[in-house]
């Protein structure tokens, strides 16, 4: 082939050309994403998830739960999201801006969890409970045993041992990841309009008059 290096030189900088387009193109439209202040409520959203919270999104994450689970509500014209109560909204950008690596999913074995800590709110779902659920497994969810600790009872009882779990004589006390895995999950709530997040309506004068 005569001209195959050149070829090859060509093909190798149209593709270094559109990945820094797509790379550079993304990072020009969200690489200063601010969260959005609001002046009536005198804050800015999202706000950041306290500390129990992230470190249980590592475990999340070490866990491998966004194999199973995806944490994004599609818009109506995309799916059933929200008619299944997955959310109230369609997610958007800014709802991961405080993220260093938002866990969107792969697949949805599970239901979405963009909204669970509301969702778990409106059942009077509580920390413990969640706690028992992941010992147990629920709903075709595998049963994370090893997220707990069962031990003799040995003087006083773990004022944090789960109650009506462990067999007679011994407490099953739930580690710290175990804990804040169950803080993680209950801080999963997409709750606020941003204006982005609005559905598009169309103008009907502007269509009328055309």
């Amino acid at each position: 082939m005569k001209n195959g290096p050149l070829f090859f030189l060509g093909l190798f900088f149209a593709l270094t050309l559109s990945w820094a387009v797509l790379a550079l193109g993304t990072h020009a439209q969200l690489g200063d994403l601010q969260p959005h202040y609001d002046d009536l409520e005198g804050k800015a959203f999202p706000q950041r998830a306290p500390g129990i919270a992230s470190r249980g999104q590592l475990v999340y994450q070490d866990l491998g739960c966004m194999s199973c689970h995806t944490q994004q509500v599609r818009r109506p014209s995309y799916g059933a999201d929200e008619a299944r109560g997955w959310g109230s909204r369609q997610s958007v950008t800014r709802d991961y801006v405080h993220q260093k690596r938002p866990l969107i999913g792969q697949s949805r074995l599970g239901p979405d969890l963009a909204n669970f800590g509301i969702r778990a709110e409106a059942a009077g779902t509580t920390k413990t409970d969640l706690l028992v659920n992941l010992y147990n497994g629920m709903n075709g969810m595998p049963a994370y045993r090893f997220l707990f600790e069962e031990r003799e009872i040995v003087g006083q009882p773990s004022s944090n041992a789960l109650q009506g779990v462990a067999a007679a004589g011994s407490e099953l006390v739930p580690t710290e990841r175990a804990k804040t895995l169950a803080a993680y999950l209950l801080s999963l709530k997409q709750t606020y309009e941003y204006p982005e997040a609005r559905p598009y309506a169309p103008d009907e004068t502007q269509e009328g008059a055309h």
